[in-house]
């Protein structure tokens, strides 16, 4: 700021006494008299303009040494400072022009002349606020990340975008067209302004605009940018992102709206992460695509049921802490045996599970996945019960149509699976308990299998319990364990 005010002092007094030579009763020169002024005032108004603007940033920033948020006064007198900076270091310049009015009338210049001198300074330093403004807007943004807190109020003091823009362009270039207009102020038509102070000033204007809308592009380029770099992160997945909110104005509301969207998506994943782990990946991905009624249809499946053998006996010899640590183990190998057969597990009871196979998503080859799951689940139960004596299950698969959707009420309701199949498969698990493979699946679950069926070999002809007809079982054959232990 004080460089920026001195480089303005300077330009002021030099384009000022080029502007003068050449007019009649005018001296070509900057007078002894008016240097000394002008080294005098710059050395009162330095001190007191620096320590103006410490109190006032003293002032708006107050809690910041207290270590506490700010108050909404203090937000925005914070938001502020740059306008408040900005204003301030006008004065120094307006009492300038005052000054020079009473030098300028004392050596009986015209009133045209005084006039021309006065606007003259009283534009030069317009075109320096507008130049500090967009410095201690730009340098203050990390403190207004503070001040702000995530949270952009209605009316922050900030200039808009929009504002900060047409500023820079009327202060940082028409103030120049100005100033050349003003060299011509006050002349006769015979003596035309100096090249010399023409060029001074289209340079300077050159300059000067530049300066000024660069700042000004940077202050609104720069925001956007990170936030360009925190949607392609959003793009690619990550959604930890967050950007800092640095601005008062629109782009604050844009960095406080992304923030928002972004914790919103956060949410949404945990949300849909959850929904999936209770109901299913499958089940939380057809009701996000399809939405959600109650109601069901008809679909061809094969149902699973495993079902832990003994569970009464093990919460009796063994600790609470030791059951739920097993039962958890148990249901691991069960998840990721069906998974890896693109089955779903539809519920935990107890200590059995139903899994279910051809619905949500509709799968010709159901059966095979569902016996093949079976023998992989059994297979995986024995080596378990290796390290852990005593545990084992028995599984039952069966085939058939069923009704599968939502089932319950408005309020409260899951999607599940209705039919004669898993009943039949909740059977077949019962009788598996009594049997050394404990494994036993239905003859339409066999007749669906194709290849499978290999596997397979005919155990026994049972009467279910609540089947009028006996139903013909199968097992897991001896040689399918020997060729996959082969």
């Amino acid at each position: 700021m004080g460089v920026a005010h001195f480089v303005g002092a300077v330009f002021a007094i030099v384009s000022g006494t080029l502007a003068a030579r050449g007019i009649p009763g005018h001296a070509s020169q900057l007078s002894r008299l008016d240097l000394a002024f002008f080294v005098g005032y710059l050395a009162i108004a330095f001190p007191l303009c620096g320590w103006r603007c410490f109190a006032s940033f003293n002032r708006a920033t107050g809690w910041l040494a207290e270590d506490r948020p700010p108050t909404p006064d203090e937000q925005r007198r914070t938001l502020r400072l740059p306008l408040t900076e900005a204003a301030e270091g006008m004065v120094p310049w307006l009492v300038a022009a005052v000054i020079w009015i009473v030098l300028d009338l004392s050596y009986g210049n015209s009133a045209t002349f005084v006039t021309r001198v006065a606007l003259s300074i009283i534009l030069g330093g317009l075109a320096t606020s507008a130049l500090v403004y967009l410095l201690v807007e730009r340098t203050l943004r990390p403190l207004f990340a503070l001040a702000l807190a995530g949270e952009v109020p209605e009316r922050s003091g900030a200039l808009s975008v929009r504002a900060r823009l047409m500023l820079s362009w009327a202060l940082g270039a028409d103030l120049f067209l100005v100033m050349i207009g003003l060299t011509f102020l006050g002349r006769p038509a015979s003596h035309p302004p100096s090249a010399a102070a023409i060029w001074f000033l289209v340079d300077s204007g050159l300059v000067a605009g530049t300066i000024v809308l660069y700042v000004a592009a940077r202050s609104v380029a720069d925001p956007l940018r990170e936030l360009r770099r925190a949607v392609r992160r959003v793009h690619t997945g990550d959604l930890d992102v967050e950007v800092a909110v640095d601005d008062g104005a629109e782009v604050g509301l844009l960095q406080a709206g992304f923030n928002k969207m972004v914790s919103g998506l956060r949410e949404r994943r945990q949300l849909e992460d959850l929904f999936g782990r209770y109901v299913g990946e499958d089940v939380a991905r057809e009701a996000l695509q399809r939405g959600v009624k109650l109601g069901g249809e008809r679909r061809e499946v094969s149902a699973l049921f495993v079902d832990l053998i003994g569970s009464t006996t093990l919460t009796q010899t063994r600790s609470p802490d030791d059951v739920v640590e097993l039962l958890n183990r148990f249901f691991d190998i069960i998840v990721r045996a069906v998974g890896a057969e693109g089955g779903w597990v539809n519920k935990f009871e107890g200590d059995g599970a139903l899994c279910v196979f051809g619905a949500p998503v509709a799968q010709e080859d159901h059966a095979t996945r569902a016996l093949r799951a079976a023998r992989t689940i059994r297979r995986e139960m024995l080596a378990l019960s290796a390290t852990q004596p005593g545990i084992d299950a028995a599984l039952g698969v069966s085939s058939g149509s069923v009704v599968a959707g939502n089932v319950g009420a408005e309020q409260r309701y899951e999607y599940t699976v209705i039919g004669d199949p898993v009943n039949e498969a909740a059977r077949l698990t019962d009788e598996a308990k009594h049997r050394l493979g404990r494994v036993l699946a239905s003859e339409e679950a066999i007749a669906r299998a194709d290849g499978e069926s290999r596997s397979w070999a005919v155990a026994d002809e049972l009467q279910l319990r609540g089947r009028v007809e006996p139903t013909l079982v199968y097992e897991p054959a001896p040689s399918a364990a020997v060729r996959e232990l082969n």
